[in-house]
């Protein structure tokens, strides 16, 4: 409710003038800054201020968002008993909003005899600015029983705040009347409403509509491309920045934070840096969240040197600048170092520590091989010492760093005392445990109850199937391959590939694709001898097939890790740094064999998998064998 009453015996003085006499210099005062004068001068009119007098302070009160004498100006016309227009009332709604007032926004509206697509679309606008999705569907649901018609700018407002299931559901419905209405073609409208599908994970319909946009600006274009980063769809992202900038488009910092999104799943490093020069050379301004693409992309692409230089010159950081850090440490396996900037994080003082604070440091601890320094932490958050009470993904990731550590049993009986039933991603965690420690009687339980959970996911079958395998259990193995083909469930493919002359060379297991394949077969030929020579025992319990040893030597030299390895070799000149990138996790025989190579070819190899950095120097990496 309104609190004005107690502002209103300020708000007069006897002497009143004329609104004619009085309008300009209310008007003057407000426009050279002087509100408090202008404020008195109201006071002074009494009654005869008007509709000028109002709207030149109401409008300088928004400026400054100045709430306390804003709502001088509105206790005026309450005790003069002055009606405002629907104008003057859409600009009392407007300033209550802006001042994060949105209760008193709503009352003014809701008091309006009158309602304008203005005001509507103001207090709509106002909710999904602040995050009150369901607030602004609620309105924008009211404005059409009201018969109030939308425009534009309503719809391309009210799509921002079609969010999750229920919103997608309304936002179909909204999209249904703009192509009645015949607004489809503006480009405001389009553009919202392609971000909506694309937010929503419906990239198909996103991108048909942004194909059908009569004409295309960087909002639009950014829109498509965040939403295929968002969706894991790098090479997709990449390819439509591409196209754009060869269309014409001049990309803001907001593309290029998509765009550095992309390439941080793709891990091109090279790409990266082009961007950022981009950035530079445009003199775009570098707010925070270009700063934190930033930081993310070398962190994911290897070069965290560089990602915690950008990171301490930033003069202002946000929970996610921190956030992205920690992560890029953890994904390294640098455990000490994210427990350090962790501390760092609370001395300072500034940012608070949020969920995905906490996750990244949890999982710095799993991948550092520091259990108990992360079982404490998450003690810790229990008894409330950090203010964020664990979630399900915190659970998961006691469950992924006690499985890392073999302790498969602490693991399970974890689970058994958590307080909410375990998700399919807290138990993949232990089932992948469960298939390198070959604790088979435990995976064996869980991976039947992945299925159950999650039957069209082709990764709990393949896990079991492989833990089978590793034991033996071959008629297991074929039972659960039989199962798969009934379920018509296909897995993910093994893919690796490395960036050579700005160009992605893909390879997968055994390939015979690749344009280089009779170079690539001869050199691993070669490089095998080499190899073992060096000492390399080819690890057979990796192949997870019934087959014969020599059979199984040579499944695992066709593995695409070794096969982009091989290529690097080729392709760069002597000394250079090898990165292979692979959409899988690494095997146990194909580590093993980069950390020879690097030491035989006196290369340093970078190995990124779907899970983590491997930084291999002279036979040594940064992993120390823990992953």
């Amino acid at each position: 409710m309104f609190n004005f009453m107690r502002l209103i015996h300020r708000s007069f003085s006897s002497s009143p003038n004329s609104a004619l006499q009085t309008f300009l210099p209310i008007s003057q005062l407000c426009s050279n800054g002087r509100l408090q004068e202008a404020l008195l001068e109201m006071a002074m009119l009494g009654p005869e201020i008007g509709f000028h007098g109002y709207d030149a302070l109401l409008n300088a009160c928004l400026d400054k968002r100045a709430l306390r004498e804003g709502q001088r100006v509105h206790a005026h016309m309450i005790k003069t008993c002055y009606l405002p227009a629907t104008y003057l009332r859409t600009r009392l709604l407007i300033f209550y909003g802006k001042c994060d007032c949105l209760e008193d926004a709503r009352k003014v509206l809701d008091e309006m005899p009158e309602k304008n697509v203005v005001s509507w679309t103001a207090m709509i606008s106002r909710y999904s600015q602040t995050g009150h999705s369901s607030e602004a569907l609620s309105v924008f649901a009211e404005m059409m029983r009201s018969d109030g018609k939308p425009n534009e700018f309503t719809f391309a407002t009210v799509f921002t705040s079609c969010i999750r299931a229920s919103g997608l559901a309304l936002g179909k419905q909204i999209h249904g009347l703009i192509v009645k209405w015949n607004y489809d073609s503006h480009i405001f409208v389009g553009s919202s409403l392609l971000d909506m599908y694309a937010k929503a994970g419906q990239i198909v319909e996103a991108r048909e509509i942004f194909e059908c946009l009569p004409e295309r600006d960087v909002v639009s274009c950014t829109a498509i491309i965040a939403g295929y980063a968002q969706l894991g769809l790098d090479e997709e992202a990449l390819e439509m920045f591409q196209r754009l900038q060869s269309e014409g488009m001049s990309p803001n910092y907001v593309t290029y934070a998509s765009l550095l999104t992309a390439l941080s799943g793709l891990a091109l490093l090279d790409h990266g840096k082009q961007a950022h020069c981009h950035v530079l050379r445009r003199e775009l301004p570098f707010y925070a969240v270009l700063q934190n693409s930033l930081i993310d992309m070398y962190s994911k692409c290897g070069n965290l040197s560089y990602a915690r230089r950008l990171f301490d010159n930033m003069p202002e950081r946000t929970a996610i600048s921190w956030n992205a850090m920690l992560v890029g440490y953890s994904k390294h396996g640098l455990g000490r170092e994210v427990l350090e900037l962790f501390r760092l994080m609370r001395d300072e003082k500034r940012v608070k520590p949020d969920a995905v604070t906490l996750l990244a440091v949890l999982s710095g601890c799993s991948h550092g091989k520091m259990e108990d320094t992360g079982l404490s932490i998450f003690d810790g958050m229990v008894a409330g010492e950090y203010g964020i009470k664990p979630d399900t993904e915190h659970y998961g990731c006691i469950v992924d760093m006690l499985g890392r550590a073999g302790r498969i049993d602490e693991a399970f009986e974890f689970i058994k005392r958590m307080p909410s039933k375990p998700t399919a991603g807290v138990l993949g965690s232990l089932l992948g445990a469960c298939r390198v420690h070959l604790s088979v009687d435990i995976g064996e339980y869980v991976g039947h109850r992945l299925i159950e959970i999650e039957p069209e996911n082709a990764g709990n079958y393949v896990i079991l199937s492989n833990l089978y395998a590793s034991a033996g259990r071959w008629e297991d193995v074929n039972n659960v391959r039989a199962m798969m083909m009934q379920k018509a469930v296909t897995k993910e493919p093994g893919r690796s590939w490395i960036q050579h002359e700005q160009t992605l060379h893909y390879f997968h297991a055994n390939d015979r694709t690749h344009p280089r394949r009779e170079e690539v077969l001869a050199k691993m030929k070669e490089i095998s001898i080499k190899m073992k020579q060096a000492g390399y025992v080819p690890d057979l319990s990796c192949v997870l097939y019934d087959v014969d040893e020599e059979q199984k030597e040579k499944m695992l030299l066709g593995h695409s890790e070794k096969l982009a390895l091989t290529f690097g070799l080729i392709a760069t000149g002597e000394g250079i740094p090898i990165r292979v990138f692979k959409n899988l996790r690494i095997c146990v025989d194909c580590h093993n064999f980069a950390k020879i190579f690097s030491k035989v070819f006196e290369r340093e190899v970078s190995l990124r998998d779907k899970n983590r950095f491997h930084q291999i120097v002279k036979g040594i990496c940064s992993c120390r064998d823990y992953w």
